[in-house]
């Protein structure tokens, strides 16, 4: 048995924590829930699969909540999940070894997050910082918590192998509930602490799960004139972000701006992807074309296919409006299975 404890806070969520935990089960990791306030089957499940279950009064303050939860546990390193992450992917040996290499850092699981695009369903993978050991960190923040030493220094990281599946699946009501509370709380954590990067890109988050691109917007830019740490993954995903709420809302000239920001984000397929968007939505093809040809070369992206069909099928549909069929039908192949470029491909033929 590896000496980490698996920590989660959870309320009503028994329509997802016996396939989080049951997921869990095999790794022999000692598992800790601390509920919340549960008014279903949670606190039942738990008992089923968890070592220890315990309760805490909610505050309004995850930090709070999930500070009691890793003082809870037998080991010093402590790993977070949430109920609707269930686990996909571990190697327990490489996993051991991370930890003896770096006892004060932070290890970042994988998440995969399920998304819709032009009707397919794709996910986005992102790093998240959620092993560490409780003697040199804690949780800080009300809403949208964050892995802070406990020294005030900021954490070192290191990956380990462990990726995790996001289910995340909320009705709309339930969806529009959660993100009128937590707008609460990160408005009145913007209140105590001032200005922050951090707090803005949340702020902005919150607003797309309210369809309010407008204001979601405006939280990324205000954010991103705080000069964050480009190498950081959320200022990575709140430019990104940024420049997707301008495309829906149609402002491409606002999004062009964020030409000024290449140097910083041009090491992210991710980020030429979307300029790649941007130019193909004012016409400029030539450099559209170009950036999603960039795009192909990279290994590794956040989004999935960014860098392989969804680059492919772009560069294609942009020769078909051009009138070049026969390039649109070589970038159409290299879709592969993508149905949207495979029912092209049908189409030209019977054109």
């Amino acid at each position: 048995m590896l000496p980490i404890s698996v920590c989660m806070i959870a309320k009503n969520e028994d329509n997802h924590i016996e396939e989080c935990l049951k997921r869990l089960k095999p790794c022999k990791f000692e598992v800790i829930v601390v509920d919340t306030g549960s008014v279903d089957r949670t606190v039942e499940i738990a008992h089923r699969y968890a070592d220890k279950v315990f309760h805490f009064a909610w505050c309004n303050d995850f930090s709070a909540a999930r500070n009691f939860s890793i003082q809870q546990a037998s080991n010093d390193w402590v790993l977070i999940i949430d109920c609707d992450e269930y686990l996909e992917n571990v190697n327990l040996a490489e996993l051991e070894e991370a930890t003896d290499r770096n006892s004060r850092s932070v290890g970042m699981i994988v998440r995969n997050n399920p998304y819709s695009i032009q009707g397919v369903r794709s996910v986005m993978s992102e790093r998240i910082g959620r092993l560490f050991n409780r003697r040199y960190c804690h949780f800080e923040g009300i809403i949208h918590e964050q892995v802070c030493t406990l020294d005030g220094m900021e954490p070192d990281s290191f990956q380990i192998p462990l990726t995790f599946y996001h289910e995340g699946y909320v009705s709309e009501s339930g969806k529009r509930m959660r993100a009128t509370r937590n707008l609460e709380l990160l408005l009145h954590d913007l209140e105590l602490k001032g200005p922050s990067p951090y707090i803005y890109f949340q702020l902005g988050q919150n607003y797309v799960s309210l369809n309010d691109l407008e204001k979601a917007a405006q939280y990324y830019q205000k954010g991103l004139e705080l000069n964050a740490d480009p190498g950081s993954a959320f200022v990575q995903s709140m430019v990104e972000s940024y420049g997707y709420c301008l495309i829906e809302l149609a402002k491409y000239d606002l999004a062009m701006a964020l030409q000024d920001k290449y140097e910083q984000f041009c090491h992210r397929a991710d980020f030429i992807y979307l300029m790649g968007m941007i130019y193909m939505k004012k016409g400029i093809y030539d450099r559209a074309i170009e950036e999603f040809g960039k795009a192909t070369t990279f290994t590794a992206c956040s989004r999935k296919g960014i860098n392989s069909y969804q680059a492919n099928y772009n560069i294609a549909s942009i020769y078909e409006n051009m009138g070049k069929i026969d390039e649109a039908r070589t970038y159409y192949k290299k879709c592969g299975d993508y149905a949207p470029a495979v029912r092209r491909l049908k189409e030209l033929a019977a054109s």
